[in-house]
């Protein structure tokens, strides 16, 4: 049997249900199950905001749009 990782999102029951098509020639076998949290570090509000403090206006420099060099020349269709 190949290693499978696959994720899922606990209910709002607090349960986590999951259902994982492992094929008829693994019927019967004994498998182990390893439950780890995905944690996204996220913002408070008041990060968010000091985060665009920081940041706005911290461009230094020129916008500027280098050449975008010449179209091709193609065939008519009729």
């Amino acid at each position: 049997m190949t290693r499978m990782v696959t994720t899922s999102r606990v209910g709002a029951d607090g349960v986590l249900h999951l259902e994982l098509p492992l094929g008829t020639p693994e019927a019967g076998r004994e498998v182990q199950v390893t439950v780890e949290s995905i944690t996204t570090p996220s913002m408070t509000q008041e990060e968010w905001v000091a985060f665009l403090d920081r940041t706005a206006g911290a461009w230094q420099g020129e916008f500027e749009r280098p050449p975008q060099g010449e179209y091709e020349t193609r065939e008519a269709l009729s």
